[in-house]
């Protein structure tokens, strides 16, 4: 962990004003600490800990993972009802999912054109569109 990545992750918490547990800010680095937007899973941030020799467990992961979905420091992604990526970047954009390898990206939003949503029952309104682009490889 460099200095620069501690204290980005130390920030990072600290917007959200979130205490940094030991284990919060392990895996705060590993998300945020150079700066960049990605796209997780629980068990890729809990092998990438593991790869740094942080002895981190598979619960604490989802567990910390769910408490900054709650700070909205991350948007949890659902691909196909069975698989969910954290992503650090959370303004609202479209994604593409490769079906091949399971990778999840960013896609253009200015790109993306919604015509129109249908209209909500009696007392509810749209809170989020999720927008995943399902992509395979042509023949």
């Amino acid at each position: 962990m460099t200095p620069e990545a501690l204290e980005r992750s130390r920030n990072w918490l600290a917007q959200a004003d979130l205490r940094p547990t030991r284990q919060r800010l392990s895996l705060a680095t590993l998300l945020v600490g150079d700066g960049q937007d990605r796209h997780v899973t629980a068990e890729g941030l809990h092998a990438a800990s593991h790869r740094v020799g942080d002895k981190v467990s598979l619960a604490t992961v989802y567990n910390t993972l769910r408490a900054f979905c709650d700070a909205g420091l991350v948007q949890e992604i659902t691909v196909d009802g069975t698989r969910s990526y954290f992503d650090t970047r959370m303004d609202d954009h479209p994604h593409f999912h490769f079906e091949e390898t399971g990778e999840l990206i960013d896609a253009e939003a200015a790109q993306l054109k919604i015509a129109g949503l249908p209209t909500p029952p009696d007392g509810y309104e749209v809170a989020k569109l999720d927008v995943v682009i399902r992509l395979r490889k042509t023949s």
